[in-house]
């Protein structure tokens, strides 16, 4: 694993964010959700690809607050256009479980 700096870690704007939407994503190679999140005032809303789906159903996500990286470019996935990445850890059975604030906060906030 290669080391970073702390100037390298600042520069990822990890944020906090409510899933407003979801919506299946049949294009996709793998299963997947689309999201859209609120990430506040300052950043507003956003959508992403997700591969949530064999731990969440869209209808227990919405609501729900996700930690996202907002300052990646915009990624092409097939028809839809990915603004930040959704992040959670893989277990071993490579189902991803989502990185989540345990208590609300504002959206936006900033992984401190």
């Amino acid at each position: 694993m290669d080391p970073i700096t702390w100037s390298d870690f600042e520069r990822v704007e990890l944020r906090v964010g409510t899933i407003v939407s979801v919506e299946d994503f049949p294009e996709a190679r793998k299963p997947a959700y689309k999201i859209k999140a609120d990430f506040g005032s300052e950043i507003g809303l956003k959508q992403s690809s997700a591969q949530i789906t064999t731990l969440y159903t869209k209808e227990e996500l919405v609501g729900r607050q996700i930690i996202g990286v907002v300052n990646f470019p915009t990624k092409q996935i097939g028809p839809f256009r990915s603004e930040f990445l959704v992040t959670g850890l893989y277990r071993d059975d490579k189902a991803v479980v989502l990185a989540v604030p345990d208590k609300p906060v504002p959206n936006g906030s900033r992984l401190a």
